[in-house]
Formats: C-alpha cells, structure tokens, sequence
C-alpha cells in the first residue's frame, strides 16, 4: 500500500484512454488502467512499463457490478487511496447513418439505447459508487469523457444512444459535482473533440495526444480548480 497519488482510467487500452494513462503517468501518477479485453489492457500496460512509466492493468467490465466491485477491492487492497478517476469507457453502438431505417431515434432499436446507458451513463455510476469513497479522505478529480454529440446546444438528428446518453453522462457530472463540492472532489465533463482512434477514424484531425491534453488538465485541477463543467481543451463550452 502506497500514498502516491493514484489514477484510475477506464478504457485505457488504446486510443485516447492509452494517451491519458500515459501523461498522467509523466505526472508521477500511479495508473491503474482498465478495459474488456484482457490482452489489449495488458499489452498497453506492458507497453507503457516499456517506457518507464508506473501502469498497471486490470479488467472491467462496467455493465457487471462484481466486475466493478473487484476492481474496487484491488485499488483499496494495492493502493488504498485514488486521486483520479477517468471515466474514458464507453459505447458507441449506434448504426451508420447511411441505414435510414436506423439513424434516427423513432427507427433505432431500443436495445442500442439500452447498451449505450448501461455502459455510457449507468457504468460511470458504478464505478463512482465503487471508488469515489476512495477520494472522500483527501479529494481528487473526476473526468467524464464526454461528447460535442451530447451537447443541447445545436443537437441534431443521428446516433441517437451515443447523443442521448452522453447529455445524460454531462447531467450526471452536475449532480455529483454538486453532491462531492463539500469533499473537494472536482467532477467535470471533458470533449476530447473528433479525435483519430478507432471511434474517430482516420480522417479526424486530432491525435490522441492532443485529445488526452484537455482530459489530463481537468484530472490534475487544484483544489480550487472548476467543477460542474464542460470543457474543450481547458475552456468552457456550452452544455
């Protein structure tokens, strides 16, 4: 058991997440990433060790309570504190929009929106409710990785799960910066912005480092940094 600072990214195994593990890392962090697939999470730690960064793997899955309650238990046992929690984890199960049966929300199958909660909006309350009492004694920094989709502001048509429930995780970033201010606990939603991963695509123009930037700044906030907002790059957007 350590009292260095430890953080917790989920879906650290690649893309953005992987770029996140690895600066906060930089930052003297304890990381502790997670994913679905056991061998991707553990080569992306491998690989990160590689470059004399202190990363470490272990699985999730966010739609499973015993899943999210092991992971709890690990962190206490091997850490017993976390500073950071990135909410980098989540779906994106909607149909193409080159599917006019599918696109929209009136057509889309029910179970799309289902997985997209489970996963986008009721994952991160599991993972809260499981460590967030870790950050209680000494305060911390939430991210929710959010979406320029699921702003209100110029919402559209189209991938109505992945719209939908990232406005609900953006809700849900406000009501635990509210019930976590007293803790000194900031919670903030982050848009990393069209970014080349596996979501974005190769036609993206941001690279995974410099989408990580903006969610690295809001998990290393001081004690009087913002809470309850949406942030781009370290600036305000609208909600």
């Amino acid at each position: 058991m350590t009292a260095e600072r430890t953080a917790l990214v989920t879906g650290g195994c690649r893309g953005i997440g992987v770029e996140v593990a690895r600066q906060l890392a930089r930052k003297d962090y304890r990381v502790v990433i997670t994913s679905r697939d056991g061998l991707a999470g553990k080569a992306a730690a491998d690989k990160l060790r590689s470059e004399g960064l202190a990363v470490s793997h272990q699985p999730l899955e966010l739609t499973r309570q015993e899943s999210v309650r092991r992971l709890a238990a690990y962190l206490a046992e091997h850490f017993g504190r976390l500073d950071v929690l990135v909410n980098n984890a989540g779906d994106f199960v909607d149909p193409d929009l080159d599917d006019p049966r599918q696109a929209n929300v009136l057509q889309a199958p029910l179970s799309h929106l289902q997985d997209s909660f489970d996963t986008n909006v009721l994952g991160t309350v599991r993972i809260c409710q499981a460590v967030v009492p870790m950050m209680r004694p000494h305060g911390g920094c939430i991210v929710n990785v959010s979406s320029g989709y699921g702003q209100l502001t110029g919402m559209r048509a189209g991938f109505p799960g992945y719209r939908i429930s990232k406005t609900a995780l953006n809700a849900l970033t406000r009501v635990l910066a509210a019930e976590l201010e007293a803790d000194e606990i900031r919670v903030n939603s982050v848009d990393p912005g069209w970014t080349r991963t596996r979501m974005g695509g190769q036609n993206a123009p941001r690279s995974a480092a410099e989408a990580a930037a903006g969610i690295v700044w809001a998990a290393t906030l001081p004690t009087d940094g913002p809470t309850g907002g949406f942030f781009r790059d370290g600036t305000a957007i609208p909600w």
